[in-house]
């Protein structure tokens, strides 16, 4: 058995409301019927506010990465924007990685014998794992892993993997950190794709510890119990991007909630099958907030209470979709609601290109 014994999560200082994101990106349209649908999207978004390191569009900021200093649109190179992530990167994983053990009971630094980053909105090397490594002052001896370019559900190949090191080491205990810096991609592209792609993602880290030793008197986590994953194969020309010289080209169709809706229930009856368990007995879900229909679609093809996906609106709501780290964000308010009792069982998903649909099933553990 492994646990999730504590998540930290941290954003960028910088916040934009999601209206004056719809206002700008619709600024920069020359179509008024492109404008239209810009405002309509983002006011359909689910979204309050999101956090993110472009600091180009705060009063008064009169260059950055998207703005050049006479106050026109800039186009930057994928180099640029890539060394945006790396400057980022190398304040944000430090200060998270040690939040994240300032604030675990009952664990230290140097307990830790696994590290593992995930990330899909920027490279370089040595990467985010050595910076973690000298932030803990961990030994070098530490194993270091990363996954790359896997998109949102990279943290359940994370969380599987930190369980694995568990089960075959009872005294290994792994920090996994996830990093997403997604706004750097935004594009100046007036096709659906791009609009529906820029209203939704953002920054964010989170981090968790996994364990095999169970959470301490008056602590909260989880108990990892099952693992499963499938593809929807209709869905693999819908989610999809490459690297392209101004950044990512992303593919983000409309359709993708559609077929998550569909095969919800099949893929939930498949995930259960080798439990005890039914949709019925989960009693809190943590579905990666991609957007707000996808929410919708789980909550309308499994046939949820609101509440039940309440932590997922709350996320899309304050920040957005920040890729990898979002589940976790979701996580963390599960665990931290005062009606999450001993033993509710939590179904967590989230979904990327493939179509990729991830799923883990935890158990609340409130000691």
């Amino acid at each position: 058995m492994s646990y999730i014994r504590h998540i930290e999560t941290l954003v960028p200082e910088v916040s934009y409301p999601q209206t004056l994101a719809g206002e700008v990106l619709s600024e920069r349209s020359a179509s008024d019927k492109t404008k239209r649908y810009i405002k309509k999207v983002y006011a359909a978004s689910g979204i309050e506010k999101r956090h993110s390191i472009v600091t180009d569009f705060l009063p008064g900021c009169e260059t950055g990465l998207f703005v050049e200093s006479d106050g026109s649109v800039k186009e930057p190179t994928t180099g640029e924007r890539n060394a945006a992530y790396v400057a980022a990167a190398k304040e944000m994983v430090p200060e998270i990685a040690r939040r994240t053990m300032d604030h675990c009971p009952g664990i230290s630094s140097w307990d830790i014998t696994h590290v593992i980053t995930v990330s899909c909105t920027g490279f370089f090397n040595p990467g985010p794992d050595l910076l973690v490594i000298d932030a803990l002052d961990l030994s070098p001896k530490v194993e270091r892993y990363h996954l790359g370019f896997m998109g949102c559900y990279a943290a359940f190949p994370a969380l599987k993997m930190a369980s694995q090191f568990c089960a075959l080491d009872e005294s290994a205990t792994v920090l996994i950190v996830c990093l997403e810096l997604c706004s750097i991609h935004l594009q100046n592209k007036d096709d659906l794709d791009s609009i529906v792609a820029n209203s939704v993602f953002a920054d964010g880290a989170a981090a968790a510890v996994v364990s095999s030793r169970p959470p301490e008197a008056g602590e909260r986590g989880f108990s990892i119990e099952h693992f499963g994953c499938n593809l929807a194969r209709e869905g693999i020309d819908d989610m999809a991007w490459d690297i392209g010289d101004h950044g990512f080209n992303i593919v983000l169709s409309k359709y993708v909630a559609r077929i998550i809706g569909a095969g919800i229930k099949g893929l939930m009856d498949e995930v259960l099958s080798g439990s005890d368990l039914s949709p019925d007995d989960i009693v809190h879900w943590a579905v990666h907030p991609g957007g707000r229909a996808i929410v919708d679609k789980v909550e309308s093809g499994l046939e949820l209470q609101a509440d039940q996906v309440r932590a997922s609106r709350e996320t899309l709501s304050s920040f957005g979709n920040m890729s990898s780290a979002t589940i976790l964000f979701v996580l963390l308010a599960i665990m931290n609601d005062e009606k999450t009792n001993d033993g509710d069982s939590v179904c967590a998903m989230a979904f990327g290109p493939g179509l990729t649909i991830e799923t883990s099933i935890l158990n609340a553990v409130v000691s």
